[in-house]
């Protein structure tokens, strides 16, 4: 793996208002055109993806796996993972974002034992299988891609009881993933510290406190200090500091607002300590950066060594 293959990137996904999915479909194009060759990431929410045609390698944390045609990855929220396409006829990917907590959460509201069993056998492991190996899940996979796609009427009604069906189809997967699985993964350090990645994430303009932090993930200040550092590849601070400059960043390109109300509204209380903590992570300054917009470049560059899919 190349250098940076142990630094991972946090991306949060917002479902849309009302649903639990997000579908991200007809991802095609060539390996000049993947645009994350060297960026594993993980996400708050479960990546289910679909290959039509291609192949290449998909990493998961430390393990690279063969990938072909009509193959599917199921992706639990905080697992570290990375798709590299290696076929020179290109790639064909479709994608699926499941806020599993929140719909499991919401149908057995009556039942929490329930709910936390399926989620732990849903969040348990990540794996890589082909279509014809688990034709059940993938069937699902595919109705569900379909029915966003076609967007008829009740569509999101549809997905969703179809996404349920999927969830509990996992769970069983996963109830032996010794004999089933073609590879399995547990969950790392990263599900302890994404509560407070998403928080950070949703509210960059909040006071943080360490301590508050670690409270929301239910472990002691030092043991969060500790895992964080260990799996972000930087302090807290230091992580608040670069998504508050990515929000900053946003602001610049986009709107007319005065510096000294973007910084405030990205969390600094001082001017000084935006300008520097700008310039260090970005390499410009913000009146740079509005002069020369050509100089922005995607919001993930200044993010930390992020944890990536």
């Amino acid at each position: 793996m190349n250098r940076n293959s142990h630094k991972a990137t946090y991306q949060n996904l917002q479902t849309p208002l009302g649903s639990p999915l997000l579908a991200i479909l007809d991802k095609t194009g060539t390996p000049e055109d993947f645009r994350e060759p060297d960026s594993l990431h993980f996400h708050n929410h479960l990546e289910i993806g679909f290959c039509y045609y291609g192949s290449g390698t998909m990493v998961l944390d430390t393990k690279k796996i063969p990938y072909g045609s009509n193959s599917f990855t199921v992706i639990p929220r905080g697992v570290s993972h990375l798709t590299q396409s290696h076929d020179k006829i290109g790639y064909s990917w479709e994608y699926l974002f499941i806020d599993a907590d929140g719909l499991v959460a919401e149908i057995y509201k009556t039942n929490p034992p329930i709910a936390k069993y399926l989620l732990s056998k849903i969040n348990g492991h990540a794996f890589l299988s082909k279509a014809d190996s688990q034709p059940e899940i993938a069937s699902l996979i595919r109705r569900i891609l379909d029915v966003m796609r076609r967007q008829e009427e009740l569509y999101l009604e549809e997905a969703r009881g179809l996404a349920l069906a999927l969830l509990i189809s996992l769970a069983r997967f996963n109830k032996d993933g010794s004999q089933l699985q073609e590879y399995q993964h547990h969950v790392n350090s990263n599900l302890v510290i994404s509560p407070a990645l998403a928080f950070i994430n949703k509210e960059p303009h909040h006071p943080f406190k360490i301590r508050e932090l670690a409270k929301l993930c239910h472990i002691s200040e030092t043991h969060f200090r500790r895992v964080f550092s260990e799996y972000m590849k930087m302090s807290p601070v230091k992580y608040i500091n670069q998504v508050r400059i990515r929000q900053a960043c946003d602001e610049l390109k986009r709107g007319n607002d005065s510096i000294n109300v973007i910084a405030a509204r990205a969390g600094f209380t001082s001017l000084s300590t935006f300008n520097r903590n700008f310039r260090q992570i970005t390499g410009v300054t913000p009146q740079q950066l509005r002069k020369h917009p050509e100089l922005y470049e995607p919001a993930s560059s200044f993010a930390p060594p992020r944890p990536q899919n």
